[in-house]
């Protein structure tokens, strides 16, 4: 009899052995969409951030020389713990690390200035869910920042997408698109005030080194790479060694 598998234990058992790659990893430690998450909280000056799925910490250590408290919080927790030594490291003693769903936060109402969240809702089983108990916490007029790899418009591009992001990670549940985005923030009861679509180029090898993806699974992501229409091709930019380019955004959005 096959071994039942929930979502969250997969997102544990397939982040919690790579949380010091993850802090590592350059991709996340850079990139345009982390410059303006940095921005809004410069501009914005809270108090008390939520970084939501806060994944190797790179928000939560944005934000922390502003902020007065900064809450990294997660599913796993070996990602937590490689956040808490790294912020000990940078000298960062306003961080507060907390282990649970993101669709079940244990926070009282109206606790944060600002909740956050960056590579993470790609893997939320419910993101709507998510976004009600981001709302919550929030207080009135308190401010929401996502960044997420994004859908492509064209369903063709789309397909493609979700079938390596996949092969690469079965903890991947879905990139949704802008719109989508956009109509998920709205339906929480956010008001969405800007949105930055954006692009993030991934150098293969070491994409598929961070998540330890087998050979089998590469190999696919190879094939389907080779087996894409032109038009796929230019929209993901596929080089020769495999290394693409993601499309990406940020919203931020008042409560």
């Amino acid at each position: 009899m096959a071994r039942s598998v929930t979502l969250e234990n997969l997102v544990t058992s397939q982040f919690g052995s790579q949380a010091a790659a993850y802090v590592a990893s350059t991709v996340h430690a850079k990139g345009e969409d982390l410059r303006l998450v940095a921005e809004a909280v410069a501009a914005r000056q809270p108090s008390r951030v939520l970084d939501l799925g806060c994944g190797g910490g790179h928000v939560s250590f944005a934000a922390a020389p502003v902020a007065a408290e900064v809450v990294a919080y997660d599913l796993s927790p070996e990602m937590l713990a490689a956040v808490a030594e790294e912020a000990a490291r940078r000298g960062f003693a306003n961080i507060a690390t907390q282990q649970g769903s993101v669709e079940r936060l244990p926070f009282a109402d109206a606790s944060f200035d600002m909740v956050l969240s960056r590579y993470s809702a790609h893997h939320w089983g419910d993101v709507p869910a998510a976004l009600r108990e981001a709302f919550r916490v929030l207080k009135p007029g308190g401010m929401l920042v996502m960044a997420d790899a994004v859908a492509p418009a064209r369903a063709v591009c789309d397909t493609f997408l979700q079938a390596f992001e996949m092969l690469r990670d079965p903890s991947h549940v879905r990139d949704y698109s802008i719109r989508e985005w956009q109509a998920m923030l709205a339906a929480a009861g956010f008001t969405v005030t800007a949105t930055t679509p954006g692009h993030q180029p991934l150098e293969f090898s070491s994409w598929i080194a961070r998540m330890r993806t087998p050979p089998v699974f590469v190999e696919a992501i190879r094939a389907l790479q080779a087996a894409m229409s032109e038009e796929v091709r230019e929209h993901f930019a596929i080089e020769a060694d495999g290394s693409f380019v993601l499309d990406n955004a940020v919203f931020v959005a008042q409560r």
